[in-house]
């Protein structure tokens, strides 16, 4: 159930980017990608470090989320919005949450 929320200044250009988040997430948490959500907003009324330059705010949320992994996933995610969004690491914040089983539902039923 990996989610991945993108929040942007940037315009999205192609949707094939959003394909190439799915794969990364899936791959990075070791998922099927069946499994992994991609929501993207772009919000032009962003502003980071005083200035409105390109900037990302990501929500990455998986049941199982290892802990350990973080500064990995960070790294990656990071450079994931640099290679297809253009956005430096430094404009890049990223929230890592892992609710409890029941707190996510799919399908009917919860996890």
């Amino acid at each position: 159930m990996p989610l991945i929320h993108i929040e942007t200044n940037q315009p999205l250009h192609d949707n094939t980017l959003l394909e190439e988040v799915s794969q990364t997430v899936a791959a990075l948490l070791g998922k099927p990608e069946s499994y992994v959500m991609v929501k993207y907003t772009e919000n032009p009324k962003m502003l980071f470090a005083g200035d409105t330059q390109p900037l990302a705010y990501l929500q990455l949320k998986s049941l199982g989320l290892p802990e350990g992994e973080t500064g990995h996933f960070s790294q990656t995610l990071c450079n994931m919005m640099q290679t297809l969004f253009d956005i430096a690491p430094d404009r890049t914040y990223i929230e890592f949450s892992s609710p409890p089983r029941h707190y996510w539902g799919w399908n009917n039923t919860t996890f």
